[in-house]
């Protein structure tokens, strides 16, 4: 199992989570005034080169056309890009194009929201084009998908988790408490944590002690489960 944690903005924050082990540090990559703590592209690659070797950095771009997601991915050299917009904002042939222009420099993430039946659906259509899906909560109003701070119907994630051939990280609302519910659950490959791991009332600042909190309840509940989960999610 894999934890992730988003979003970061200072290079030793994130450095020191990786060291403590949190296996993906995600940050937001591109300024383009929608959402809480974007970085330059120039800031985000410093961020990138300061993880530790092993540690794998995810860039999340609001980006919905092919050729700047491309350039941010280019210029920042993440190795993953998390495709976090409204889903159909980058739909299946943006996300085919994507697929196989990445191929070799870094793997490809979508944010599925759950919100009902047609989730499931959703994520099965996406599957082919990805290399991971992140499942997470939707609110109404709010840019993309995720940093709602609220949870959504873990038996759909679990579904979903079940329907896909690919690893299925879940979000959306995961705290130190419920993570292990969560997982219990939902079996998925690996968890985020992104606003309940900030600084209380601050939408960009890490409280450092959450993150190990949170990183250390996830393990435990992994640990208890047997290492069983994932399913056919694993990879």
């Amino acid at each position: 199992m894999i934890v992730q944690i988003y979003a970061f903005t200072d290079q030793e924050e994130a450095r020191q989570a990786a060291l403590w082990g949190v296996d993906h540090i995600g940050f937001v990559a591109g300024e383009y005034g929608l959402v809480h703590g974007e970085l330059s592209f120039a800031d985000a690659r410093r961020l990138v080169d300061a993880l530790p070797e092993g540690t794998v950095s995810v860039a999340l771009t609001m980006a919905t056309e092919v050729e700047e997601i491309l350039r941010m991915a280019e210029a920042v050299r993440p190795q993953v890009v998390h495709i976090s917009t409204d889903p159909y904002d980058v739909g299946p042939q943006k996300m085919a194009v994507l697929h196989r222009r990445l191929q070799g420099k870094a793997r490809l993430m979508k944010a599925i929201p759950v919100q009902g039946q047609e989730s499931i659906k959703m994520a099965m259509r996406f599957a082919p084009f990805c290399d991971m899906l992140l499942l997470d909560s939707k609110r109404p109003g709010f840019p993309g998908v995720g940093a709602t701070g609220l949870t959504h119907d873990w038996s759909l994630s679990r579904c979903i988790v079940q329907s896909v051939e690919i690893p299925v990280i879940l979000a959306g609302g995961l705290t130190p408490e419920n993570v292990g519910e969560a997982i219990r659950t939902v079996r998925p490959w690996g968890v985020d944590s992104n606003t309940a791991t900030n600084i209380d009332g601050d939408p960009v600042a890490k409280d450092m002690e959450l993150v190990r909190a949170f990183l250390q309840a996830a393990r435990q509940a992994w640990q208890r489960e047997g290492d069983r989960g994932g399913g056919r999610s694993g990879g």
